[in-house]
């Protein structure tokens, strides 16, 4: 079973065409929003892989892609976005994506990236260049490549604390002690460069995809 989450039904519609050829009749379900695709989730739709589309109306940065892998633990979430930037690409791979596919690319691109998912590889877009190891960090990190760096968990916590939630309240929704939360929470703040929730919350909402090109064409 393969979930795809996109808001544009022709697209959808032609990759669930796609993939049911070429994958051998393999059964492709689609939603149209984050929210709708955790419901699914979490009334037991069991799936092999997921393609998930960043700019959904419910999606702000890499929040989309990190509470997938929370409600679907070991399920390969494979990333498509009209972006293609190599900044855009090495956060995604960051994050925990099983592979980018640009949304310009030829139909065999996905099937291939679906196959490589289920091999436990990652599938890797033509012309993509890797940051070189040696490359010098900037002194000012963006808040997409800081969030990256956070677990799944830490990135749950963090969306729970940009809702609102209090540390008891947050250990009584992921069902894990208080101390562990304030443990998560410290390490939040130190990842993120924040002093305190609220600067991490602000942090969180100021990542969005749209500031790495910012990046790059002040550069």
């Amino acid at each position: 079973m393969i979930l795809v989450i996109d808001d544009h039904p022709l697209f959808c519609e032609a990759l669930q065409i796609t993939l049911s050829e070429a994958l051998g009749k393999t059964r492709v379900e689609t939603a149209s929003a984050l929210g709708l695709a955790l419901e699914l989730l979490r009334g037991g739709l069991e799936v092999d892989t997921i393609i998930l589309d960043l700019n959904l109306p419910d999606v702000a940065g890499l929040d989309g892609l990190t509470r997938l892998r929370n409600a679907a633990p070991g399920v390969p979430v494979i990333v498509v976005s009209s972006m293609s930037e190599d900044r855009i690409i090495t956060a995604v791979l960051h994050a925990g994506a099983a592979g980018f596919v640009p949304k310009h690319a030829p139909r065999d691109a996905f099937v291939t990236a679906i196959r490589a998912a289920a091999q436990g590889g990652i599938y890797l877009p033509q012309g993509y260049t890797a940051p070189s190891k040696d490359a010098p960090q900037d002194a000012e990190r963006s808040a997409l490549d800081r969030l990256s760096e956070l677990t799944p968990q830490q990135g749950r916590i963090l969306a729970l604390i940009c809702e609102g939630y209090l540390n008891k309240q947050i250990a009584f929704e992921l069902s894990i002690s208080e101390t562990t939360v304030k443990a998560h929470v410290t390490a939040i703040l130190r990842k993120l460069g924040a002093q305190s929730r609220t600067q991490a919350v602000r942090i969180a909402h100021s990542a969005s995809f749209a500031e790495i090109l910012r990046d790059r064409d002040s550069n």
